[in-house]
């Protein structure tokens, strides 16, 4: 939840999609640590162990592994006057802590923001963003991205997901050493162990639907908190078009490797185009959200 005195615009649905998403992954992870301990009644407390010190892991140091692997760097107001004025603008505007700044050394134009809270939050840009884009669409994206730290999403996303990578490594190391392998036969627990790897992916497959069906929300749902902060949905859109056109012309090379961390960002390296291919995309379409703006655009010039 935002804090109170966040001007950032409330948003119950994205609220309640957070709350449920956490309550069916946390459902997820009862019943799959609970097939674990049953399978391997004699390794409970490594099982514990090994999943407690995971779930640390991820939730505490996974924000500052996504930043260093997408290459942000931390500047100052004098290395990065005009990314730092935006970002003042915005905190004044959304009466909210200002967070890290930082820019990332690649040409694909993107911006991505990180953390668990306010105060570990990190807003960063690239310098392909920065040198494509007017200060009125500049600060359009930045405030998108703010949102998601205002909203606590990213924090959510991150637990979320948190699931799906620990099924993600049970079910390759159970198709790679055997679980089964140990106690071949009828009996039942070597049956149960036999059932791992596939218990495992389909934990791995719903935890990424959920993750996926929450990603898709939050982002229209930054599009729109932004919008209205800033009163200017028509320099999102402008941003939102000229992303997305100059995308095509970025190597292939370079949107591979920006691929990865497309949960993170304000546009995927690579949109869907088919329906099957929408389904499990980290994004909704440029179609979808440009025509939130216009409904947004059309409802404050009333």
């Amino acid at each position: 939840m935002p804090r109170a005195r966040s001007r950032y615009a409330p948003d119950r649905g994205l609220t309640g999609r957070m709350v449920t998403t956490m309550f069916l992954i946390g459902l997820l992870y009862v019943v799959f640590v609970g097939v674990l301990l049953a399978a391997l009644r004699g390794s409970w407390p490594i099982i514990l162990i090994i999943t407690g010190g995971m779930f640390i892991a991820q939730f505490w140091f996974s924000d500052r592994i996504a930043a260093y692997g997408m290459g942000a760097r931390e500047v100052t107001p004098e290395q990065a006057p005009e990314l730092h004025g935006a970002i003042d603008r915005i905190c004044a505007l959304a009466d909210i802590p200002k967070p890290k700044v930082a820019i990332a050394e690649s040409d694909v134009p993107n911006a991505f923001a990180t953390g668990r809270s306010e105060k570990t939050a990190l807003v960063c840009a690239t310098t392909g963003l920065l040198r494509r884009l007017e200060p009125e669409e500049l600060e359009g994206v930045l405030a998108h991205e703010m949102s998601h730290v205002a909203h606590r999403d990213v924090a959510v996303m991150t637990i979320a997901s948190f699931l799906g990578v620990l099924a993600g490594i049970i079910t390759r190391i159970a198709l790679w050493g055997g679980f089964a392998r140990s106690r071949p036969g009828n009996d039942p627990a070597g049956i149960l162990l036999l059932l791992i790897p596939l218990i495992s992916a389909v934990v791995y497959a719903i935890s990424f639907l959920l993750t996926r069906l929450l990603s898709r929300y939050r982002e229209l749902s930054a599009d729109r908190a932004a919008a209205l902060l800033t009163g200017r949905p028509s320099a999102l859109a402008s941003a939102l078009t000229k992303v997305s056109g100059q995308m095509a012309r970025i190597p292939t090379e370079d949107l591979r490797k920006a691929e990865p961390y497309n949960a993170f960002y304000f546009m995927p390296a690579f949109s869907a185009k088919e329906s099957m291919g929408r389904l499990f995309s980290s994004h909704p379409t440029l179609e979808q959200r440009l025509d939130q703006l216009s409904r947004i655009s059309t409802d404050l010039s009333r």
